[in-house]
């Protein structure tokens, strides 16, 4: 299982966008910055955060991002399907159909693979896991594990 690391990314970044005020929003090139990213690279991920409605763009001078739901709406998965689109992680090719006895024709390949059935079981578990873990969460557990002066100056810098 690999995702890239624009997930990781967003997660960090809809974190630090818990706490602006909703008349407010955040540049991509101040959370780039505070990354040590590219913009264009923060830009293609946060374009698909737009378009999976888990953030807005507001135009202008000043404009920038802001959550468009709760930080209790927001899911791991939500962030992680949206990044990286709905494809399974496991995605069987069929191959013990190139089996020597498939090959010879002396049995007939079963309607559905048994590896194939228990890695889509298997995905779906760390799914419902993964929805289970939202963006709330996520914030309420960096209040427990950072030091306090590192939530602080973070909030500070936005």
């Amino acid at each position: 299982m690999l995702w890239l690391v624009g997930v990781e990314y967003a997660l960090h970044c809809l974190v630090y966008l818990i706490d602006v005020p909703s008349t407010e929003s955040v540049g991509i090139k101040d959370l780039a910055k505070f990354q040590g990213l590219s913009e264009t690279f923060l830009s293609k991920v946060f374009g698909k955060l737009s378009k999976a409605g888990i953030v807005r763009s507001v135009p202008g001078v000043k404009g920038g991002y802001k959550l468009a739901k709760s930080p209790e709406d927001i899911s791991f998965w939500d962030v992680i399907e949206a990044v990286e689109g709905p494809k399974p992680i496991f995605q069987c090719k069929n191959i013990k159909d190139n089996g020597y006895l498939y090959r010879e024709k002396g049995c007939t390949p079963s309607a559905s693979c048994t590896i194939n059935l228990v890695m889509l079981s298997a995905e779906e578990k760390m799914r419902d896991f993964l929805r289970s873990k939202k963006l709330s969460w996520l914030n309420e557990e960096l209040e427990c594990v950072l030091p306090k002066q590192i939530r602080e100056e973070t909030r500070k810098f936005f």
